[in-house]
């Protein structure tokens, strides 16, 4: 009995010395302020502009397409153009044998000559009263429909040349001279791609956010690296039903030609800019339920601060409310914290006394 009362009494000796050697404020043997400080990583929020964005996919389209066809049936005469070669409106690309427009245009013409004959004499009779109103009005109207007829005949003539109807790049011929084309065949793609369309789609829900004149970031996985600036310039006023999504088209500047109709791109839609946002590491955010809190280190102990999160970036998040420019947030270390605990700043990977993992290893 006496050996478990004395047990006892050992026992108790020791918590007491215990406390008074390891508890704040100091006693006999302390070891200092600080003793019971838990060694953390801290860090200031970073302030910066974020900008809230929309992410989509699209494809590229050319600012003005189409596909090059006769309007007219006949012989190519001549190819004008140079595959992958740039051209001018107004430009010769495809030339049809004319000798058939040529022909009816002159028959056309010879008619009209004929016609205006006969009305000049219907009229000078019909004056000197030996003509009647009938005869001349029979003679103008056949002038009339030889006029048409020249005109008819003189577009099919022009239309024999075929030109750029815009400024763009030529793709691949698709005929070769010899060929005979029937009306609406297909010669050659014209692409204008100077500047780009980006079409992509967003949730119905992001409607309140989006309008003309938004600020758009592209990407594309065949540039890594790379992005472009454009900027939305139309909004589909219909909401496509069974994706419940909207179409959006934007306009992006291509002049270096680094981009092409048809690239898959990502797309980012700018709907906001936030100056002056505080970011602080995702690491240094501790959920509880559905509040976000932050350990905030002052006088040297941890305050446990809600906070309200906003916008996400990559590893950071940012700070709504809660804390401001100047407040050091624990970012690793918060596990063994609760508010009001000492804790005592370390280097990241480093602790209390000891310098940085880095640098040790350096040493």
């Amino acid at each position: 009995m006496s050996r478990i009362v004395l047990a006892v009494v050992a026992a108790i000796a020791v918590a007491v010395a215990g406390y008074f050697v390891f508890r704040p404020g100091g006693g006999p043997g302390q070891r200092g302020p600080g003793s019971f400080a838990i060694p953390v990583e801290t860090a200031k929020p970073r302030v910066e502009t974020v900008l809230r964005t929309v992410p989509a996919v699209g494809t590229l389209r050319s600012a003005e397409s189409v596909v090059i066809r006769p309007e007219v049936a006949g012989r190519v005469a001549a190819i004008a153009f140079k595959e992958g070669a740039a051209v001018k409106k107004g430009d010769v690309l495809v030339t049809l044998d004319d000798d058939i427009a040529r022909s009816q245009m002159n028959e056309a013409r010879a008619s009209l000559n004929l016609s205006k004959a006969n009305f000049e004499r219907a009229a000078k009779l019909f004056k000197q009263k030996v003509g009647s109103a009938q005869a001349r009005d029979q003679a103008l109207a056949n002038m009339r429909v030889d006029e048409a007829r020249v005109a008819v005949a003189r577009a099919q003539f022009e239309k024999t040349v075929i030109r750029a109807p815009f400024d763009g790049i030529i793709g691949l011929k698709k005929v070769s001279p010899g060929d005979y084309l029937t009306v609406g065949a297909e010669i050659v793609n014209l692409e204008h791609i100077d500047t780009l369309k980006v079409d992509f789609a967003v949730p119905e829900l992001a409607l309140p956010e989006i309008a003309v004149g938004q600020a758009v970031t592209v990407t594309a996985d065949a540039l890594p690296g790379r992005s472009f600036e454009g900027k939305v310039y139309a909004i589909d006023p219909l909401i496509e039903a069974k994706g419940r999504s909207i179409a959006v088209r934007a306009h992006i500047d291509n002049a270096k030609r680094d981009l092409r109709p048809g690239l898959f791109v990502r797309i980012a839609l700018v709907t906001a800019r936030i100056e002056g946002a505080l970011l602080v590491p995702e690491e240094a955010i501790v959920p509880v339920g559905r509040d976000r809190f932050v350990f905030r280190v002052r006088d040297g102990k941890a305050s446990m601060t809600k906070v309200e999160t906003g916008l996400r970036r990559k590893g950071e998040v940012q700070i709504v409310s809660g804390i401001g420019a100047d407040d050091a947030v624990v970012t690793a270390g918060q596990i063994k914290l609760r508010d009001g605990v000492p804790v005592m700043a370390v280097p990241p990977g480093g602790a209390p006394g000891k310098p940085p993992a880095a640098n040790a290893k350096g040493k």
